[in-house]
C-alpha cells in the first residue's frame, strides 16, 4: 500500500509548532533541540529533475527547511526510490528486495545526509535511524558497511555528522508484525532469550575503531 503524499498546510502547521516548542524547550532547559525527518533518498529519471523537486518538497524539504535554527536534525533513512514523469515510481518485487519489499540501497544514508545537509544550510546532523529488515546477518553487515562507507564520506567531505544509531538493537515488533528483522541481537518469542547475531560484534568493533 502506497501512502498519500503529505498534505502541505498540515506540514506548515507542524513547522510552526515545531518552532514554538523549541523556544519553550530552549527558554526552560538547555536541552538540544531538533526532530527528525523520514528520508527516501529520492532521485530523478531523466527528465523528471522538476517532478522530483516537487515531491521532495512535499515530503522532506518542508520540514527540513523547518529545521533551520535548530541546534541539529535527525535523519532516518533505509532505501532510495526513484521518481519519473508521474511521481515516486513503486519499486517491482525483486531477489536483492529486503524482507519489507524495498531496494537493497546502503547508499541512500550518505544521499540522505547530504541532501539534508544542502537544504537545512549545514546544521548538524544526527542518524536516527538506518538498518535493514533480512534473516541474512552478512547481508545485515554488507549493508550497514556500504552505509557507514556513504556516511564517512560525507563527513570527510566537511559534513557535521554527530553520531549514528541503528535500527534495531533487538528484532522487534513493528507495524503490527514480528517478522521483519531489523535488530543486531535475535529474540525468541517463546522464552524471551536474546541471542546476538555475528553484526552486533561487527559494529561493536567499527564503533571501537571509530570508522569503517
Amino acid at each position: 500500500m502506497r501512502l498519500p503524499a503529505p498534505d502541505p498546510e498540515i506540514g506548515a502547521a507542524l513547522v510552526k509548532a515545531h518552532h514554538a516548542v523549541r523556544e519553550v524547550v530552549r527558554a526552560n532547559t538547555d536541552a538540544a533541540v531538533g526532530w527528525t525527518v523520514a528520508s527516501r533518498a529520492l532521485a530523478a529519471r531523466p527528465g523528471a529533475e522538476d517532478r522530483l523537486r516537487e515531491i521532495e518538497y512535499v515530503w522532506e524539504d518542508l520540514y527540513l527547511e523547518g529545521s533551520r535554527g535548530d541546534d541539529f536534525v535527525g535523519v532516518r533513512s533505509y532505501t532510495s526510490e526513484w521518481v519519473g514523469p508521474e511521481g515516486i515510481e513503486p519499486h517491482p518485487p525483486h531477489p536483492d528486495n529486503t524482507m519489507m519489499g524495498k531496494a537493497y540501497r546502503p547508499d541512500a544514508l550518505g544521499m540522505s545526509v547530504r541532501h539534508t545537509w544542502d537544504v537545512t544550510g549545514g546544521i548538524p546532523v544526527l542518524v536516527t535511524e538506518n538498518g535493514i529488515s533480512t534473516t541474512d546477518d552478512s547481508r545485515r553487515i554488507a549493508y550497514t558497511q556500504g552505509a557507514l562507507n556513504g556516511l564517512f564520506a560525507a563527513i570527510d567531505d566537511g559534513i557535521d555528522v554527530r553520531g549514528y544509531l541503528h535500527r534495531s538493537a533487538l528484532d522487534n515488533y513493528r507495524w503490527g508484525d514480528w517478522k521483519p528483522t531489523l535488530g543486531l541481537i535475535a529474540v525468541d518469542r517463546e522464552t524471551f532469550e536474546r541471542h546476538p547475531k555475528p553484526s552486533l560484534a561487527w559494529l561493536g568493533d567499527v564503533a571501537r575503531r571509530g570508522r569503517p
